[in-house]
């Protein structure tokens, strides 16, 4: 019996082909459920430490690990077989250097198969991003408002807005370019410097709350779901999954309350005309 053939994974090749022409599509993933939904509809799936917030209710990324990203990266990895599939490389895990970095870059593409990590801007990054690209481990880079750096900038705060911010995440922009990144997420910046960025640099910029002038464009899949009660400003609901859920449960636990569920189609009456048995708990 002949296997089906499987579609053709984008490659970072592919990606950076987009840059100043068709807009590139982005979503965050953290699950195979998520990943199968979203992947033909997707060029890029991100594995992020936004995962500690969305799943595991941490107040920030800080806490997220290595392994958590792992076990995450390697569901989605079971969920698609079309987006280019990128992994953040959390808090602490890439900053002392560029033996660090790879370290950590190298053990995450090992173990989940994904195709590239992603970084946050930071003094000495870039030149342990050009290490990483050196030696065969593509990077996406990631400037403006950077939630790893929540503590040092009093929280999640939009960048650019004096002219020493304006040059830093500018100087962000170059690094990350000189060294070999081959996409760089905008995050939270005016769209005039987000059109500057887009426009100095010759790898593609994904922007989040950066306007639509960048060369594609990221959000968190659960904020677009509806998933929260409160959003940020920048993302645009696209369904209320939250209410549906509320919904739903509200009718279950009525119908358990009340006896009428499980009815008769839901009892296995006669168990020899029962072939199987899917039980998930």
């Amino acid at each position: 019996m002949s296997k089906s053939k499987k579609i053709a994974r984008i490659s970072v090749p592919q990606i950076l082909s987009r840059k100043g022409g068709e807009k590139i599509v982005c979503l965050t993933a953290y699950t195979t459920p998520i990943a199968e939904l979203l992947d033909l509809h997707c060029d890029l799936l991100l594995v992020g430490d936004s995962v500690g917030m969305v799943l595991h209710g941490l107040s920030s990324p800080i806490g997220v690990s290595l392994e958590m990203m792992i076990l995450h990266a390697q569901a989605v990895m079971r969920g698609s077989d079309h987006a280019l599939v990128v992994v953040d490389l959390p808090f602490s895990t890439y900053e002392r250097g560029a033996d660090q970095a790879f370290r950590s870059a190298s053990k995450v593409l090992r173990k989940t198969g994904c195709q590239a990590v992603k970084v946050e801007a930071a003094e000495g990054v870039a030149e342990s991003v050009a290490f990483l690209v050196s030696r065969g481990i593509p990077v996406m880079g990631h400037i403006g408002l950077r939630p790893q750096s929540l503590n040092v900038d009093g929280g999640f705060k939009a960048k650019g807005r004096t002219d020493d911010e304006r040059e830093r995440v500018l100087k962000e922009a170059r690094a990350m370019d000189d060294a070999g990144a081959f996409a760089i997420v905008v995050e939270g910046v005016a769209p005039d410097l987000a059109a500057e960025i887009t426009s100095i640099v010759k790898a593609p910029t994904i922007g989040i709350g950066a306007s639509n002038v960048c060369d594609g464009q990221i959000l968190v899949t659960d904020d677009l779901l509806g998933m929260f009660e409160w959003t940020p400003k920048f993302v645009r609901r696209y369904a209320d999954i939250r209410g549906l859920i509320r919904e739903a449960v509200t009718r279950y636990s009525q119908d358990v309350r009340s006896g009428s569920f499980p009815g008769d189609g839901e009892t296995y009456r006669d168990l020899t005309k029962a072939n199987s048995f899917l039980v998930r708990q």
